[in-house]
């Protein structure tokens, strides 16, 4: 059992920046391959971005390509997502997951969940 918490979200101003953390029990971390995704109202759950275990290969959505980052530290057990130039279409609930193997846009492959948290960005 993995367990993963959210944390970071809040509202921001278009063009604004967060940085979104996911912090995971356990000592086995470093075996997971990890995403983000983001669920808008009325919306499927879509693939934001996901990093391989030890953080060496990365994957990212066209819509934030060049805007968001992915990392990891594996000796925190803790996962992160720095969110710059807002827009107002980045607002969703963020939730990261993990999987063993590599990382994937899938988001039914991922077998561990956290609870999400909310990012909202004014116009």
């Amino acid at each position: 059992q993995v367990q993963l918490v959210e944390s970071g979200g809040g509202l921001v101003q278009a063009g604004g920046s967060l940085r979104l953390s996911c912090a995971a029990s356990g000592r086995t971390f470093s075996d997971y391959a990890m995403g983000w995704f983001r669920q808008a109202p009325g919306k499927e759950r879509d693939f934001v971005a996901a990093i391989s275990t030890g953080g060496g290969t990365t994957d990212y959505a066209d819509s934030v390509k060049g805007r968001f980052t992915i990392s990891r530290d594996n000796a925190k057990n803790t996962l992160y997502l720095q969110m710059n130039s807002l827009k107002p279409e980045d607002t969703a609930v963020y939730y990261c997951a993990a999987r063993r193997g590599v990382p994937t846009r899938n988001p039914w492959v991922y077998e561990y969940w956290g609870q999400g948290t909310q990012v909202t960005v004014s116009s």
